[in-house]
């Protein structure tokens, strides 16, 4: 399930010009034709083989079975190409036309035909289509993004679905299913906050039993009460002077309905774990999916493994590094060892804009992936203002050009970013200041 990440204001991306957009683009092996809505990137397109969740001894392909054993009569899906179309991505999920998640600076379109998927759920129809009713489905997901310590724009979830039939006999093995997850919870070193299953606010589909939803709600809950005890019991020490606390949050998606976001109290602080709700009617009628209803649930496993792992820099997922590797095992969470912290190189550029453009932050930042990948640390936009007079535009980004794996010479940083100011000039036209 796709639940909605904060979003900034946007302006419109810039495309690359007919004139030097290639009449195509290779993808995973095969060549697909380009439009005014190509926008995947040579470093973005790099990482489709990689698929870390099903790389053995991988922080997130531990994590990933560790989910998966918690749900071991589920079926486990991880190997479904991240190529869909903005059909299945949004509006077979109900997505509203002007959403921001359809537009180019948000997303990955191969052409205005075919996209890179934002979100797992963009295969809900067709599993459920396929007759699944208990699934885990794990993927790479790819959404434009800033430059820091805690996003990237591949990232990997894991979304789960349980659905029954809407009659006595489904009802009765939910109610079935939530005694035994009550009373398991109950012997647990587990506070819940919890919140109730329907309310005015959280309210049950027009199309739902009152009585059958607050029931599919009640077993969420419970259901990733016990997933959330099995990832962090052990790791809080929950013991019945320090139980783990868990609580949950009334919340809005337009494809859930009642929905919910999770919580857990971690080293003092509480961390948003996932996103969750009674699946939304339309998405099962989609899937030709009659007479029953159910739940599901969407985490991002980076974000859980570096609470776990204690992992400071999303960027250190893809490193190759052996000293970063070689620290893990399969089915083993142990807390990452820093093995060194390589000092920074800041750099500006400033520029004029072109008369009557916008260059959106993650524009700029694709450019800088493209040219200097995941050795830049973090990007921020410094200084913007318009001429008083000619109302021309100037901008000002500082990078941090600061490598996981050894130290950089200024030479090194420098030819990186005049190759940064130059790709600027090439590719939007700007006058660098």
């Amino acid at each position: 399930m796709r639940f909605p990440l904060a979003r900034r204001t946007f302006h419109a991306s810039i495309a690359a010009a007919p004139s030097t957009r290639p009449a195509t683009v290779s993808v995973l092996g095969r060549e697909y034709p380009t439009d005014d809505m190509t926008n995947v990137s040579p470093a973005i397109l790099s990482k489709l083989p990689l698929r870390l969740h099903t790389q053995p001894a991988h922080p997130l392909s531990t994590l990933r079975a560790l989910i998966e054993s918690h749900f071991p009569s589920y079926a486990h899906l991880s190997s479904l190409s991240p190529l869909v179309t903005p059909y299945q991505n949004f509006d077979l999920l109900s997505f509203p036309p002007d959403h921001p998640g359809r537009s180019v600076t948000d997303s990955y379109y191969v052409n205005k035909h075919l996209m890179l998927r934002t979100h797992t759920s963009a295969h809900e129809v067709e599993v459920f289509e396929q007759g699944e009713t208990k699934w885990l489905l794990t993927a790479d997901v790819y959404r434009r993004d800033e430059i820091d310590g805690s996003h990237y724009p591949v990232f990997h979830q894991t979304e789960g679905a349980c659905i029954v039939s809407a009659d006595t006999n489904g009802m009765n093995e939910i109610k079935d299913h939530n005694a035994m997850l009550q009373a398991h919870l109950q012997r647990s070193n587990i506070i819940i906050e919890d919140v109730p299953h329907l309310s005015p606010a959280n309210p049950c589909q027009p199309a739902h039993d009152p009585k059958h939803t607050e029931l599919i709600a009640k077993n969420l809950k419970l259901s990733l009460n016990s997933l959330i005890l099995t990832l962090f019991g052990s790791h809080v020490g929950a013991t019945p002077q320090n139980p783990l606390r868990v609580r949950w949050i009334e919340a809005t998606f337009p494809w859930t309905t009642p929905s919910f976001e999770v919580e857990v109290f971690f080293r003092g602080k509480w961390l948003e774990i996932l996103g969750c709700g009674v699946i939304y009617q339309p998405t099962l009628d989609n899937a030709n999916v009659r007479n029953k209803l159910g739940w599901a649930f969407g985490l991002g496993l980076e974000r859980i493994a570096m609470i776990l792992y204690s992992i400071p820099d999303i960027r250190l997922f893809w490193s190759q590094d052996p000293r970063f590797l070689t620290q893990f095992k399969q089915n083993e969470i142990t807390t990452f060892r820093s093995y060194s912290k390589y000092p920074a190189c800041f750099k500006d550029v400033s520029f004029w804009l072109p008369e009557n453009m916008d260059l959106h932050d993650n524009d700029f930042c694709d450019l800088v992936r493209d040219v200097a990948g995941d050795i830049v640390e973090d990007v921020k936009m410094t200084d913007s203002f318009a001429h008083p007079k000619t109302r021309r535009k100037s901008v000002c980004y500082r990078i941090n050009y600061r490598s996981m794996d050894r130290s950089l010479t200024n030479d090194e940083t420098n030819t990186l970013h005049d190759q940064v100011t130059s790709s600027l000039r090439d590719r939007f036209g700007v006058e660098i200041r």
